[in-house]
């Protein structure tokens, strides 16, 4: 840290991040970041979503992170929640789809239904 600025722009981030991880938002986005998830790469997923997210100035959707959810060999996985609607499950996402996720489901309001739960059939 050289100045007070550079500190004041460090809390200005630290606080935006702290925000987007508000659970009282409309959208919830869920990235499974268990070592199951951590090894498949989910870290650079959540990291896309947050990025994305504060892009956009999409000021209703959180994103935060949960534990192992349960179906190791499909991570990394992310659970989207919208309110009044079924749970959204993404598997084997990476940063790219979480780009594509972003812009479609959450700005867009349209499922990527070949990344979806069911769709590895």
């Amino acid at each position: 840290m050289k100045s007070l600025e550079e500190l004041r722009k460090l809390r200005e981030e630290s606080l935006r991040n702290v925000e987007l991880r508000n659970p009282d938002k409309d959208i919830r986005v869920v990235v499974g970041m268990a070592t199951c998830g951590i090894s498949a790469g989910a870290r650079p997923v959540l990291s896309t979503f947050v990025e994305e997210v504060a892009k956009r100035n999409l000021n209703n959707v959180s994103v935060v992170q949960t534990g192992c959810i349960g179906m190791c060999t499909l991570e990394p996985i992310v659970e989207i929640y919208t309110p009044d609607k079924e749970k959204v499950t993404y598997i084997h996402v990476n940063p790219e789809k979480a780009k594509r996720i972003v812009s479609e489901h959450i700005v867009n309001n349209r499922i990527v239904r070949e990344y979806t739960l069911g769709s590895e059939e």
